[in-house]
């Protein structure tokens, strides 16, 4: 495992890129303060200001020209609070870090993403997500956000209310809902604190093969089986490849897997979504009991999930239309197909976070993982835009899309609120950059 909170990044020459080198920073200046006081001086005399978590994201929403600033210098903080069930974390670790020793306390997330190698605050900060239809996205479990002001200052916003809060115009009073899935446009983040469960344990089954007829006709009863539930295609064929299925040990779960389901096999050994790879970088499937942070991710933090030579999109459109969406993109399979490594459809809770991807609606979400070839992808994702369009769907801020900023007022009611807590914290612009310019500043 990379160490905590490392932004995952690759040095070519001169150049520093995104972990999968298909974004080439423009920073004058990247940072590595050891400290927050240094970190605020940096801030508070900085005109252009960005940090960088783990370098996972695939578009230029982390990038600057001025000064790119890694939080991974920054002390450790992981502190455990058993008696209000939190743990309050240094914005730059990696969630497969916090996991293990949160594991250790007897303490578990409500959920984690398929990677554990993603930073805390840059997972939360865009809306990033795992599966399960009562599971909400990371971002829920926040409770308390502290960052760095435009000015230097620090800052916390809570779920519990902020103390200014009646000096506060309307629109800013519920500023938290606004700054968890901040995208980084608001200040830069130290801390946050999460909600914590106590540690329960996973088994993890999967099926080969299930038939797309199969999941259209059952998606419902699919989609809710397990705890967490993926299923990935190929789109090579009508079928999905495989379906994850991951069950808590319940002392009240008397479920059994069974040879035959929905029309799929019980996989004979352990299984790596993305055809071609090894099935060793994946955690521990076949029914085997594990701690929580060992199960739900797909992939384990002390493995390379893979070398970075791909792209990847995400789109999430109402729960309701699972099946509308499957049916809309099999005429474009056939240009899918060719430039897909595998595409992975899950199912999150809803949540009232401004920018969240599952804002006030329970979503599916249809992620599509590219090989790396951006001249070939491009005219595809314009395909699958136009086809899901109706559907609402709402494209990950972290990931490639080619959804205008003409489509955002419509997809996300409190796109102006943001808007505002934008002018209000940073009205020079010091967080902004192309990306946040392009879609936030009328």
């Amino acid at each position: 495992m990379q160490e905590s909170g490392q932004p995952d990044t690759r040095d070519r020459g001169a150049r520093r890129t995104n972990w999968a080198g298909n974004v080439t920073f423009g920073a004058r200046r990247f940072h590595r303060p050891s400290s927050v006081p240094e970190l605020q001086h940096l801030v508070a005399s900085g005109r252009q200001v960005r940090a960088l978590g783990t370098g996972h994201s695939f578009n230029t929403l982390a990038d600057t020209p001025g000064d790119l600033v890694s939080l991974a210098g920054l002390p450790r903080v992981i502190e455990v609070d058993t008696a209000n069930a939190s743990v309050t974390v240094g914005a730059g670790l990696a969630y497969g870090e916090l996991a293990a020793e949160l594991n250790a306390a007897g303490r578990a997330l409500h959920n984690l993403a398929s990677l554990p190698h993603i930073s805390v605050a840059g997972a939360c900060a865009t809306g990033t997500h795992g599966s399960g239809e009562r599971n909400g996205n990371l971002a829920t479990a926040v409770s308390a956000v502290e960052m760095i002001t435009a000015g230097g200052d620090l800052m916390t916003v809570s779920r519990d209310g902020d103390p200014d809060r009646d000096a506060l115009p309307h629109a800013h009073q519920n500023r938290f809902s606004g700054a968890v899935v901040g995208l980084g446009a608001l200040g830069i983040v130290t801390r946050m604190t999460l909600d914590t469960l106590p540690a329960f344990e996973v088994r993890q089954y999967v099926y080969d093969d299930l038939p797309l007829e199969q999941v259209t006709e059952h998606f419902d009863e699919i989609a809710g089986s397990a705890y967490s539930v993926s299923l990935f295609t190929d789109w090579r064929g009508p079928r999905f490849h495989q379906t994850w299925l991951k069950r808590r040990t319940d002392a009240a779960d008397s479920w059994a897997p069974e040879p035959r389901w929905m029309g799929g096999r019980l996989a004979d050994g352990p299984r790596n979504p993305v055809p071609g790879m090894d099935p060793a970088q994946c955690t521990e499937q076949l029914g085997v009991p594990g701690p929580w942070h060992e199960r739900l991710p797909h992939f384990r933090p002390e493995l390379p999930p893979g070398s970075g030579d791909e792209l990847q999109s995400e789109y999430l459109l109402p729960r309701g239309s699972a099946v509308e969406a499957l049916q809309a993109l099999r005429p474009v399979a056939d240009r899918i197909a060719p430039v897909l490594r595998t595409c992975e459809v899950r199912t999150i809770a809803a949540d009232g976070l401004w920018l969240s991807p599952s804002y006030q609606r329970d979503s599916v979400a249809f992620h599509f993982t590219w090989i790396k070839d951006w001249a070939a992808v491009k005219p595809v994702l314009g395909d699958i835009e136009e086809r899901l369009a109706p559907m609402h769907a709402r494209p990950h801020w972290g990931k490639l899309f080619r959804t205008g900023p003409e489509a955002m007022p419509g997809l996300y009611p409190r796109l102006d609120d943001f808007r505002q807590l934008m002018r209000c914290y940073d009205p020079a612009g010091k967080f902004r950059n192309g990306l946040l310019d392009r879609y936030f500043v009328p």
